[in-house]
């Protein structure tokens, strides 16, 4: 009987359990989990077409304008025959007009002033002028600013902060010297007061009316302690140099040089150097830019306010301030030192053969507008109560 009451309730629950199941619902399957749709496959995108350049937009304008016109360029100043050659190269379909080549920085000016309304090819675009000029077009209204891309390179000294002016190339003060004659070559403003020199230093013009020469009394006072703008110190040396008999007051010359009347001439390192080159080793020349004292001589370029193609100007701009534009000014026979020249240098963007036909600039002053005119009325005032030579022509 114990075992048939333990069998019991089993049996019991059996039933129940089968009786729930007959009452719940069928099971449904289960269903497959949603496949993700698929991705459409991407269609390939046109290729963007590239993007011009800034110097692209200035040279299509410029191409569109279709002519730039200059004004005293010659072709054998500073090789300008060469920056004009490959401007028209690099720039094609622009047609370089070139207005009076031997003109002078007064006559660009007066160009400027003379075609103000006249948008015809008489008309200048841009100009190269004296350092003085660019200051004093700028405030005559006749000038507008434009900053070449390299405008960081040019020292602040050689450019308009606002960019109405801005210096290209310039030479610096040099002895150059007939080796033939002079075997003990000079290295210093200093050792031109040495007795040996006597009856040897000519100056490359009248420090009376000559910029060139005034700017050498202004390399002297440099460097003996003085300034650009007080260039007192450079009248007490000529007066020295004069006393002791170094100074002949004759205008030095590449023939007077060649001769031995002046066989140490004080002037612009490039004139120096083409004039080395001019005389074929005979004499032999040897060109020396003073350890102290290194005074930098500036011309500088401006587009006019009223250019009739200031697009082609700016373009033109911006090829001679270029690496390529610059190296131009240094190639023989110019010589002319382009005004990115240090930064060029430390860049490492100078050819190593045509770097070692240079002498070296590096330190030189940039004198401001301001203080070159103050020291030329202190020069031309005083030079003949300071120093008493007359410096004249030769026969």
């Amino acid at each position: 009987m114990k075992a048939l009451v333990r069998v019991m309730p089993i049996a019991v629950l059996l039933l129940v359990v089968l009786a729930i199941m007959a009452c719940a619902p069928a099971a449904q399957p289960t269903a497959a989990p949603p496949t993700a749709a698929p991705q459409a496959t991407a269609m390939p995108q046109p290729t963007a077409a590239p993007q011009m350049s800034d110097m692209d937009k200035l040279y299509e304008a410029a191409k569109a304008e279709g002519m730039l016109t200059t004004i005293a360029l010659p072709h054998d100043w500073c090789n300008y025959g060469g920056v004009i050659d490959g401007f028209k190269k690099k720039y094609p379909g622009i047609t370089v007009n070139e207005l009076n080549p031997d003109a002078g920085s007064g006559d660009e000016i007066e160009a400027i002033k003379a075609n103000k309304d006249n948008k015809g090819p008489q008309a200048p675009d841009v100009v190269d002028v004296g350092f003085a000029f660019g200051e004093s077009g700028k405030k005559d209204g006749l000038f507008q600013p434009y900053k070449v891309a390299t405008w960081d390179d040019i020292p602040a000294g050689a450019k308009d902060a606002d960019g109405y002016w801005y210096g290209d190339y310039y030479g610096v003060m040099a002895f150059q010297v007939n080796a033939d004659v002079v075997k003990d070559l000079p290295q210093d403003w200093a050792d031109l007061l040495k007795p040996e020199y006597k009856g040897q230093i000519g100056m490359s013009g009248d420090p009376r009316t000559s910029n060139q020469a005034i700017q050498t009394v202004q390399g002297a006072a440099l460097a003996n302690g003085g300034t650009v703008a007080d260039p007192t110190k450079g009248l007490e040396y000529f007066a020295a140099m004069n006393k002791a008999g170094n100074l002949v007051p004759l205008i030095a010359n590449n023939a007077s040089l060649a001769k031995g009347e002046t066989p140490i001439r004080i002037t612009w390192d490039y004139n120096a150097l083409a004039g080395r080159d001019s005389m074929n080793g005979n004499p032999k020349v040897e060109v020396v830019v003073p350890k102290s004292g290194k005074i930098a001589g500036v011309y500088v370029q401006a587009i006019s306010a009223y250019a009739p193609h200031p697009n082609a100007a700016k373009l033109w701009m911006e090829y001679l301030y270029s690496d390529e534009g610059q190296l131009l000014w240094l190639a023989p026979p110019a010589y002319c030192h382009p005004i990115r020249q240090d930064a060029m240098d430390k860049a490492g963007k100078i050819p190593a053969d045509l770097k070692a036909k240079l002498p070296s600039t590096e330190g030189a002053t940039f004198p401001s507008n301001a203080d070159l005119v103050a020291g030329k009325d202190v020069v031309v005032k005083g030079w003949d109560a300071a120093v008493g030579a007359d410096i004249k022509a030769g026969q």
